[in-house]
């Protein structure tokens, strides 16, 4: 941070105060921790009376859940956990029930991340046809976002009585859910221009001053992995075509990174098929109430306070596995 060139590349700087503050808020922690303890221990060499007990047990057990919170940091050791992410969401197979369970997803992660004060920003919409959306894309930054994020990867599976069925019957809907880390722009990844097809478009909002009068929306189609990426937000086209590439890159990083190449033909087809068969999650609101995670083997009955962004639990659980 001291080098006379630290902030000509920002993001990279800004990635490195990030880990700064990571590595000062544990080490704070643990500081935190140890003179509590040390305090404690003292406080037991005298003659206890009632009151003094009591105060004990009570930092006691609020010791042991800082520790536990503070273990949670040592499962978050990945290349990229550190990094900020971002959160595609695309609706499945389903139609007006999948837009609007999309919709529901958005709603429950930003709700999410308001709780837990990570900075959620959506760059691109695409909406549905008669409610709710076909897809969507958040970036998302704070400590350990990726980390934390990245176990939400995979298709998630919605049972309810639909509100759009005059008959009321039950209906499954589903959509998929894709993670990725914001990787340092001083990548080794180079994309040519052969292999992209660039659109754009006119921005969609939710009305008056925040939709653009101009063709600004940018989406970038990677010929050879078919993988598709839009940016809105900006109002210039040319930020949007940046930011565009920059997500793109890092999908094309990563995907190099981990030696995946061959498996992304089938990541993006199942992207295409979000169906009966594939699922990460199940939320049933109908004829019972439960949220099952099928990779951590979390379950709850609260359906409505994990749709209201209470994930807590249910990430912890996908990080401890």
């Amino acid at each position: 941070m001291n080098k006379p060139d630290f902030w000509n590349d920002r993001k990279y700087s800004e990635q490195v105060i990030n880990e700064s503050n990571n590595l000062k808020n544990t080490i704070n922690t643990i500081e935190t921790l140890t003179n509590k303890i040390t305090n404690n221990l003292s406080l037991l060499e005298d003659t206890l009376d009632d009151e003094i007990t009591l105060l004990l047990n009570e930092e006691y057990n609020d010791i042991l859940k800082e520790v536990e919170e503070l273990k949670i940091t040592t499962y978050l050791s990945g290349e990229y956990d550190k990094y900020n992410c971002t959160l595609e969401i695309h609706a499945g197979a389903g139609g007006t029930e999948s837009c609007d369970w999309a919709n529901m997803l958005a709603r429950m992660y930003t709700r999410y991340c308001e709780k837990n004060n990570y900075t959620i920003t959506e760059l691109s919409r695409q909406p549905g046809e008669e409610v709710g959306i076909k897809s969507i894309l958040f970036q998302i930054k704070g400590p350990n976002a990726y980390g934390y994020f990245k176990g939400e990867r995979g298709v998630h599976r919605l049972v309810r009585i639909s509100p759009f069925d005059a008959g009321k019957r039950r209906h499954t809907s589903f959509a998929a859910v894709e993670v990725i880390p914001e990787i340092n722009n001083n990548t080794n990844i180079t994309i040519q221009e052969k292999d992209i097809k660039i659109d754009v478009y006119r921005s969609s909002g939710a009305g008056g001053q925040s939709v653009n009068t101009t063709d600004s929306a940018v989406r970038i189609t990677h010929l050879p992995t078919k993988i598709v990426v839009t940016c809105q937000n900006e109002r210039s086209q040319i930020r949007n075509k940046e930011k565009a590439l920059e997500i793109l890159k890092n999908k094309l990083y990563l995907l190099k990174e981990e030696e995946e190449a061959s498996n992304l033909k089938k990541m993006t087809e199942d992207q295409k098929q979000i169906s009966f068969g594939s699922g990460k999650r199940s939320y049933v609101m109908c004829p019972y109430t439960l949220v099952k995670d099928n990779d951590s083997g979390y379950e709850t009955p609260d359906v409505t306070a994990i749709l209201d962004g209470k994930l807590d639990d249910l990430i912890l659980a996908g990080i401890r596995r």
